[in-house]
């Protein structure tokens, strides 16, 4: 069989994600022709994925890429494509892929002239080679025309990733449920790291760890029927005395109803919980059920 077709590619962004798929998408075969780097630690993680690849102001990357991909923070992905649209810097039928997690294709409505696709990676990244082999079987959400759909999923697949369809309309969902599962829980595991540390216990990462893994681990084969603890058990004596020893941390203490609340709804949904039970631990957390 003929090879696929290689690519020019330019990469706008060498942040933690911009580099790793630049230095994927040539490990695949394609030629990357430049990167914009802008802070010296771009430039440092430039050098160290991409070695020998020159680095470029963004539009002169841009005009010289077949495939660009812009890797940039969603703040700045409008504004830029409108940039370099208006400059008339992109070329027409270019492949433009960003990997915003937010936006879909509609970010690039005011640049016509493109082909554009949403790729993105969902995993975080270091910025290091690390990232490399972790992009193995990796989901890509990605979002596109239909007659972009197997360009997009193909260069998915050549970086190791699995593409996985996520339609225009479902771009904000997608994103939140990524949030969610990832930043908010960094989030959650840290508060709790704290108020171990904060009660003088020694090494709480170590105390947590061997819980968190199987806690997951149950989530995602099991779903909500894996739900263990108070909320599930419908002990509202337990769910007080959690709620009073929060009282000098107000923050954690309304994280702590909000998420009870949730798992309450969820525990009631999956029949872990009868009514009753779910009725009398809203009443304890403050809500008329």
């Amino acid at each position: 069989m003929d090879s696929p077709p290689r690519l020019r590619i330019g990469v706008v962004g060498a942040g933690r994600v911009g580099a790793v798929l630049g230095a994927a998408l040539r490990a695949a075969g394609h030629n990357c022709i430049g990167v914009s780097a802008v802070s010296d630690l771009s430039c440092l993680r430039a050098a160290a994925l991409l070695p020998g690849v020159p680095i470029k102001p963004a539009d002169q990357v841009v005009a010289e890429s077949e495939l660009l991909i812009l890797a940039v923070p969603d703040q700045v992905l409008p504004e830029l494509i409108r940039g370099f649209s208006s400059s008339e810097v992109f070329v027409p039928g270019q492949f433009v892929a960003h990997t915003s997690g937010s936006y879909g294709i509609s970010v690039c409505d005011t640049a016509p002239q493109i082909s554009p696709m949403a790729i993105h990676p969902a995993m975080t990244f270091t910025g290091t080679s690390v990232d490399l082999a972790r992009l193995v079987d990796t989901p890509f959400g990605v979002t596109t025309t239909e007659m972009l759909r197997p360009v997009a999923e193909a260069l998915v697949v050549e970086m190791g990733g699995e593409p996985v369809w996520v339609p225009e309309e479902a771009r904000a969902i997608y994103h939140t449920a990524m949030v969610l599962s990832s930043n908010y829980l960094n989030v959650l595991v840290n508060e709790a790291v704290s108020l171990l540390a904060d009660s003088g216990m020694e090494n709480p990462q170590r105390l947590l760890a061997p819980l968190l893994s199987a806690s997951l681990d149950n989530a995602l084969r099991l779903g909500d029927k894996a739900l263990t603890g108070p909320v599930a058990r419908g002990d509202c004596e337990v769910i007080r005395k959690h709620l009073d020893a929060l009282q000098e941390r107000p923050s954690s203490q309304n994280a702590y109803r909000a998420l009870a609340r949730l798992a309450t709804d969820r525990a009631l949904d999956a029949g872990v919980l009868s009514v009753d039970q779910a009725a009398d631990l809203l009443i304890e957390l403050g809500e008329t059920p």
